[in-house]
């Protein structure tokens, strides 16, 4: 088949941490042992993506990137100006509200709950793999996919909360022990994060042919995509300048696409514009992006998608910051007729369009048949890379260099829009809002809205303007860390300041 399908394993947890507490609880490790257990590739294999590949699916409701409350990218987005949804109920509250809790088991705090014990896990792996008898080549390149899957979650963790915990090696060895580990620094995590990162982009393949039975493994441009976005968050504009210009290689294959709407369909799997993506198949992982987007009204070629959940909405105020020209505007469904034979749109919006229109933006799947979606989901892009290197550069300069608008203008070209001039812009903050601005329109319901106006400095200006939130506050560029993880610590583990 042309992808790795992510399976959850049964070895998996005994390769891990349990999930089931708060409190970091070490499990019987030495059950395996590496002279029995891994003999072969396909042993490694196994268990490489129950311990590594695992949390990075969008299939349902499970993963890091799944389309419902639960998904990095949905939570990312839903609490700023891009995004919002129908949907009201606590689960999704304290995103549309900007009101971060430390008791909600499913809102701020659920990323850290579900996913901390995940880096133990892949630790672990990473010491099974590493005193195992496999052959050194193959234990290299797990051991590498294993460091970027590490770094990336660790990076999502430390962006989400800031410093986080990671288990004393100790306790790894000892099975019986059970510890609270203290919460490391920002920068101890945030160099964790980069030191893995690289080391695994040494090793692994620039990009993986779409096709290939290795199709949806990590590669060299996955490990450098997050290390770029790591740079860009410590505000290391320097070395994220560098990243980007190695991603612009002829090695890596990147480039954009030409119809912007072409990059979400099942024709498009696999373009020169996907970095990484959660790959899809039906019957094995589908997601659920048109469920939770279209109203039970809007019509669809495939009568087979009868979930239609009518949730997302992408507010009026920011549809209305796209140039009517803009090609983008093709996945965005502002006034469509119903099956009703009543035509939607903001004038005439009822319930279906009064919070906005719909982000639609992928297409329909011929094979749903109503169980969801197996068009590939994608988390990393070179639109994104583009955008970050633009506003590197800039920032590193002090002015928006030529360099630095020409590479804003492959991406604002490519939506059929007149390029910039240097004479357009007055000096960096112009040029920064720009790019801000682009980066919205680009990259909707993508996952960066947050990270992108917390380094503008406008994520709680926002909040408040857009989402009228009564409760943001500076201290919520941060999210809370789960009350029971602070309780079972008994002071050796930190709230973050404000909560």
């Amino acid at each position: 088949m042309k992808k790795i399908n992510i399976i959850l394993l049964g070895i998996a947890t005994s390769l891990g941490m349990a999930t089931t507490s708060c409190e970091l609880q070490s499990e019987v490790y030495d059950k395996i042992s590496t002279s029995v257990f891994p003999k072969t590739e396909a042993d490694l294999t196994s268990m490489l993506v129950g311990s590594v590949y695992a949390p990075f699916r969008s299939n349902h409701y499970e993963g890091l990137f799944t389309v419902n409350n639960r998904g990095v990218q949905i939570i990312s987005d839903m609490c700023t100006d891009v995004a919002t949804c129908r949907w009201t109920d606590t689960l999704r509250y304290e995103y549309l509200n900007v009101n971060f809790s430390t008791r909600n088991n499913e809102g701020s705090t659920l990323i850290y709950a579900n996913n901390i014990n995940n880096v133990t896990k892949m630790s672990n792996f990473i010491r099974i793999c590493t005193e195992s008898d496999l052959a050194p080549d193959l234990k290299e390149k797990a051991i590498a996919e294993a460091r970027c899957g590490r770094g990336w979650l660790v990076y999502i963790l430390y962006d989400f909360y800031g410093g986080i915990q990671f288990i004393d090696p100790e306790a790894i060895d000892k099975p019986f022990m059970t510890q609270n580990s203290p919460r490391s620094s920002a920068e101890y995590t945030s160099k964790f994060a980069e030191e893995d990162l690289i080391a695994a982009a040494k090793v692994l393949p620039y990009t993986i042919e779409h096709g290939s039975n290795d199709y949806g493994r990590f590669t060299r441009g996955t490990a450098l995509t997050v290390l770029m976005h790591l740079y860009m968050h410590d505000k290391r504009w320097s070395d994220a300048a560098k990243v980007g210009r190695e991603l612009m290689k002829p090695e890596y294959g990147y480039d954009l696409v030409k119809n912007y709407k072409d990059i979400f369909t099942m024709e498009g799997e696999g373009n020169k514009e996907t970095i990484f993506a959660c790959t899809e198949d039906q019957g094995i992982n589908t997601q659920l992006w048109l469920e939770h987007v279209l109203p039970g009204v809007y019509p669809t070629t495939n009568d087979k998608i009868v979930n239609k959940w009518n949730g997302y909405r992408m507010p009026w105020n920011f549809y209305h910051t796209y140039d009517t020209n803009d090609k983008r505007l093709e996945t965005i469904a502002a006034s469509f007729v119903g099956t009703d034979r009543i035509k939607y749109s903001e004038k005439n919006p009822k319930e279906v369009l009064k919070l906005g229109p719909l982000p639609v933006k992928y297409s329909e799947d011929p094979s749903d048949t109503g169980d969801g979606s197996s068009i590939d989901w994608i988390v990393l892009r070179f639109a994104d890379v583009l955008t970050l290197q633009a506003e590197a550069l800039a920032r590193e300069a002090g002015a928006p260099t030529p360099e630095a608008i020409a590479l804003l203008n492959r991406v604002h070209e490519r939506a059929g829009l007149i390029p910039y001039n240097a004479s357009d812009f007055s000096g960096l903050e112009q040029f920064l809002d720009a790019i801000l601005l682009e980066r919205g329109h680009e990259l909707f319901f993508e996952g960066w809205r947050r990270s992108d106006l917390i380094r503008h400095g406008k994520f709680i200006e926002y909040a408040k303007l857009y989402k009228n939130s009564r409760t943001a506050a500076p201290h919520m560029e941060l999210f809370p860390i789960p009350q029971g993880f602070i309780d079972e610590g008994k002071g050796l583990v930190i709230q973050n300041p404000g909560y």
